[in-house]
C-alpha cells in the first residue's frame, strides 16, 4: 500500500485525467481535448515536483496544442464531433523527426546545470519527441500514433525511475492503447476510403 500512499493528489488527478483523454482521443472525439487540457495543467505540479522540468515543460506545450487541438478537430469534425484521419510522407516525417532530436539536444543542454534536474537528456528526449507527436496528434495525422506507442514506452521508465507510480502505470496503459489506437484509426481510414474512394486524405 505503500506505493498508493506516496502518489500525490497532483499525479493521480492528472493520470485520470489524462487517461480519459487518450480513450476519447481513440474514438477520434472532439471532447477529448477538455480532458486533456485539464489533465495537463495539473501534471505540471507533479513533475515539477519530481525535478523533470523537461517534462513540465512538456505538458505547458500540451495545455496549448490542447486549445489549438480543439479548435482544429471542432473545424473539421462531422456531425458526431469525429474526425478522420489523414496521413503524411516520408519527406515530412523526416523533418519532424530532425526538429525533434535537435530540440532534445537543446533542452538537454540548458538542464544539464540547473538544480534539483534529473536525466537531462533522457527527460530531454521524452519532451522533444511529445512536442512533435503533439502537434502530428491536433493535425489528426495517423501515423502520429506510433511516435506515440515509442514514447509511452520511454515513459514507463522514466517515470518509474523518478518514483512517480501513478505515471509510470498510466505510461504502460498508455502504450497499450496507443497500439490499439493506431490500428482503430487505420480501421476507420480505411472505411472511409472505401465510402469515399475520391476523396483524398
Amino acid at each position: 500500500m505503500d506505493f498508493i500512499i506516496d502518489i500525490s493528489w497532483s499525479e493521480a488527478l492528472g493520470a485520470i485525467l489524462n487517461l480519459a483523454f487518450l480513450i476519447l482521443l481513440i474514438r477520434r472525439s472532439v471532447y477529448c481535448w477538455p480532458f486533456g487540457i485539464l489533465g495537463s495543467g495539473i501534471s505540471i505540479v507533479a513533475y515539477i515536483d519530481a525535478g523533470l522540468y523537461s517534462e513540465a515543460i512538456l505538458y505547458g506545450f500540451y495545455v496549448l496544442i490542447g486549445i489549438y487541438g480543439w479548435y482544429q478537430w471542432d473545424k473539421h469534425s462531422d456531425s458526431h464531433k469525429q474526425i478522420k484521419p489523414i496521413q503524411w510522407g516520408i519527406k515530412q516525417h523526416l523533418i519532424a523527426i530532425a526538429v525533434a532530436f535537435a530540440g532534445m539536444l537543446g533542452l538537454g543542454w540548458f538542464f544539464s546545470d540547473a538544480e534539483g534536474v534529473s536525466r537531462p537528456y533522457e527527460d530531454a528526449f521524452s519532451t522533444s519527441f511529445a512536442f512533435v507527436a503533439s502537434y502530428l496528434e491536433a493535425k489528426q495525422v495517423l501515423s502520429g500514433w506510433i511516435y506515440w506507442i515509442v514514447l509511452n514506452g520511454f515513459s514507463v521508465w522514466l517515470n518509474n525511475d523518478r518514483g512517480l507510480v501513478a505515471f509510470a502505470f498510466l505510461a504502460v496503459i498508455n502504450t497499450i492503447m496507443s497500439v490499439y489506437g493506431y490500428y482503430s484509426w487505420i480501421k476507420s481510414k480505411r472505411k472511409e476510403e472505401l465510402l469515399n474512394p475520391d476523396v483524398l486524405y
